[in-house]
């Protein structure tokens, strides 16, 4: 008799959860776009994709297509505009960038009357835009890659995703936690 009870109580549960699989489709989890498939409710946070052509450094609104690009940008040293639309794009302040790239914020002000960062804090400018971009892209919006960058993980000891990034080595770390995200490992 006891068996009959939980053999019911199962078949209602597994016919609730059919009739529910049955009413979502595909099309409700994920949309097809130019650059892939993204999700559904990631809204108008999603940067507008450029066909297939990615661009390297897009938050900070630099438009190198290869590594040849890059270099010949960071070697020239990336207009100080760079900083400032990043620090837009992520979210913070003038303050928490500068921090994050090893940039003192007297040397930023000198840089603003110069109008371009020197090869080294342009890199280190470039590397936090290129894993910003790519948590944009992994966690599927503007807002949720925001609100990641500034989230205590434990896969970071308990620290931000943006404290990491003020070292090449906590980049690496940093670029290893969205690589299992994106792969659907728990992190």
């Amino acid at each position: 008799m006891a068996n009959g009870k939980v053999f019911t109580v199962t078949a209602k549960v597994n016919r609730q959860a059919s009739s529910a699989l049955r009413r979502l489709n595909f099309e409700s989890i994920l949309v097809w776009t130019p650059a892939g498939f993204r999700h559904a409710d990631a809204g108008e946070d999603v940067p507008p994709a450029e066909g297939e052509r990615r661009f390297l450094g897009r938050s900070a609104g630099i438009r190198a297509t290869g590594s040849a690009d890059v270099l010949a940008a960071l070697k020239k040293g990336l207009p100080q505009s760079s900083f400032e639309k990043l620090h837009k794009a992520i979210g913070l302040t003038s303050l928490e960038l500068a921090r994050a790239a090893r940039i003192s914020l007297r040397t930023l002000h000198r840089r603003k009357q110069g109008g371009r960062l020197l090869p080294e804090e342009s890199e280190r400018v470039f590397r936090i835009a290129c894993v910003f971009d790519r948590a944009v892209d992994v966690l599927g919006g503007l807002d949720a890659a925001r609100k990641w960058f500034k989230t205590p993980l434990r896969a970071l000891a308990g620290k931000t995703p943006l404290e990491y990034c003020d070292m090449e080595i906590g980049l690496r770390e940093v670029e290893l936690v969205l690589g299992r995200i994106e792969h659907g490992v728990f992190s």
